[in-house]
């Protein structure tokens, strides 16, 4: 039965099993393991990472800091993304992820902060500068 509530443990499991299924899938996973190496049960980095992804969206769907701290988007900027097909497949996965996990109305909620998410990344990444018309 999906969550109706957004805390701790139920973003930690959402979390989880979201990243297990990147791990799964060709197109992202190499970013992944690139960066945080292949181990996500017990990579040191993995347990870092899904702490700070944790507080972050606890502080995303709550409003409420949780200990997050910082920025998202510099330590994303050098992992090779150059086009916006791994967006669009994180932003899948992340809504078979939510869907899963919380009723509707929070699947939505955390979807819609997600899209927003990937677009101020993809700006900031200057992907499809090269499609606008000047």
């Amino acid at each position: 039965m999906p969550f109706d509530e957004v805390n701790r443990d139920t973003v930690n499991e959402m979390i989880r099993f979201f990243y297990a299924t990147i791990m799964q899938d060709e197109l992202l996973e190499p970013f992944f393991t690139k960066k945080l190496g292949p181990d996500v049960v017990n990579g040191g980095k993995w347990l870092e990472h899904f702490t700070q992804l944790d507080n972050f969206w606890l502080m995303m769907m709550t409003g409420k800091r949780h200990g997050y701290q910082g920025d998202p988007f510099p330590a994303h900027a050098f992992l090779g993304l150059t086009d916006r097909e791994p967006f669009e497949r994180w932003l899948e996965l992340f809504k078979i992820a939510t869907n899963k996990y919380f009723v509707p109305e929070l699947a939505e909620k955390f979807y819609k902060k997600a899209d927003v998410l990937a677009e101020q990344f993809i700006d900031n990444l200057g992907i499809d500068e090269d499609d606008e018309d000047w």
